[in-house]
């Protein structure tokens, strides 16, 4: 993955609570089996209705997804963080992400922006009045702001998961920073043990 420093940009506002993986992309998108193309299929259903939110072409282009509290509940499908990078977001808002949605996030480098339920209802109401609003997500800082709104607030961000973003350390790219103890283990390794 690509490391993610800051992300800066418009916002798509989706004013609903209680997301699950299954709105987020439909199960009969799943039968893919590349990660590339999703975003088609991102709230396909809800994109039938021309009034949906996504259909607003004033939110084309938003690399930020704004939505209501508890965003990402339901199965464990990566397909779902897949959907919206494709799609284009590059971080997610809300006031409660479901924890596998949150960790597939992290390992995907989609940040996921957890901030208190008034900051999220005052960034939603924000983002609807004025969709030109320009948000600036800082990961190595742990802020957002939307200064012409006036909100900023930090969010949580653990240490090991700040440094993934930062340096874009997907599950791949923690084993290769230990490259050359694998090295090392398999010269070492008996010729009887199987190898690769």
């Amino acid at each position: 993955m690509e490391p993610v420093v800051i992300v800066t940009g418009r916002a798509v506002p989706l004013d609903r609570t209680d997301v699950d993986t299954d709105q987020i992309i439909p199960s009969d998108w799943l039968k893919r089996v590349e990660r590339t193309g999703f975003g088609a299929g991102l709230f396909s259903e809800w994109r039938d209705d021309r009034d949906f939110v996504l259909n607003n072409p004033e939110f084309v282009g938003a690399t930020i997804l704004v939505s209501g509290h508890n965003f990402g509940t339901g199965s464990s499908r990566e397909h779902a963080v897949w959907a919206l990078m494709d799609f284009g977001f590059q971080a997610v808002v809300s006031s409660r992400f479901a924890d596998i949605f949150r960790n597939n996030c992290t390992k995907q480098g989609l940040v996921p922006v957890q901030v208190s339920p008034e900051f999220d209802r005052a960034l939603l109401v924000a983002v609807t009045a004025d969709p030109s609003l320009e948000i600036t997500i800082d990961v190595a800082r742990s802020t957002i702001e939307a200064p012409a709104a006036g909100l900023a607030e930090t969010f949580p961000l653990d240490e090991f998961t700040r440094q993934r973003f930062l340096n874009g350390w997907d599950d791949i790219g923690l084993s290769l920073r230990h490259v050359d103890d694998i090295t090392a283990y398999e010269k070492r390794r008996p010729d009887f043990l199987p190898s690769a």
